[in-house]
């Protein structure tokens, strides 16, 4: 299940990257997954689900799995970061600068297109005695139309590019927890305990009042240097 709800992560954050270009790179984006999946049929009649079930069982592979969705994640995050930069920022752009952006942007991510693949194998073995190439070559229509009508709709939903870099953001923030989470389920990494040590706890309760008054108190504070900017103005 949670493996399901990471490779859905994975494909809307992937979605959601592309609502930054225009639609001319988001049509040849979808034309390239579609090639992907239709050329790909060949190697996955050669999967089956028994193999893909051992190798989502084997921890070694799944922590290989989590240091790809890793640095998947940290470019994506950059790419938030240098949109933001770029959008705020007055200085002129150096031609270094673009290029680093350029490449964040085309960056299509690590994990979507194995996420394509293991979609093709669970297509292909739920019907069986239908044709393999024909099978492939429907998803991949339906996959290209998916990707073009999806950052369509994402568009439409969310108009605003800086509310949708933010939720890409945060999105990315909850695919790097469930690729933890998924790596350490059903291993057992910390010895439970049957006892509260009230003192403890108790001190971790003044430690966090105490830090969240402190900003509280720098929140105020800045609100009145704010006001008496203005009225001085």
């Amino acid at each position: 299940m949670l493996i399901a709800l990471l490779a859905l992560l994975i494909v809307f954050n992937f979605l959601l990257k592309q609502t930054g270009n225009t639609w001319i790179p988001v049509l040849g984006v979808g034309l390239v997954c579609g090639l992907f999946v239709g050329f790909s049929w060949p190697w996955a009649i050669e999967q089956s689900r028994t193999q893909i079930s051992e190798w989502m069982a084997d921890q070694r592979l799944m922590t290989d799995l989590t240091v790809l969705l890793t640095l998947d994640v940290f470019f994506q995050m950059v790419y938030c970061w240098e949109t933001e930069r770029m959008g705020s920022s007055e200085q002129p752009v150096s031609r270094w600068q673009r290029w680093r952006y350029r490449f964040l942007q085309w960056f299509p991510g690590v994990l979507f297109f194995p996420v394509l693949f293991s979609l093709l194998v669970s297509v292909i073995f739920s019907f069986p005695g239908i044709s393999f190439p024909g099978l492939a070559w429907s998803l991949a229509v339906v996959v290209a139309l998916v990707v073009c009508l999806g950052v369509w709709g994402i568009k439409r939903l969310l108009p605003e590019r800086g509310l949708r870099l933010e939720l890409l953001y945060q999105t990315c923030w909850l695919a790097a927890v469930l690729g933890f989470v998924t790596t350490i389920s059903g291993q057992v990494t910390v010895a439970g305990i049957s006892e509260v040590d009230w003192l403890a706890l108790a001190g971790i309760g003044l430690f966090v009042l105490s830090f969240g008054l402190l900003g509280w108190m720098a929140y105020v504070w800045r609100q009145k240097r704010l006001r008496n900017k203005e009225n001085d103005k």
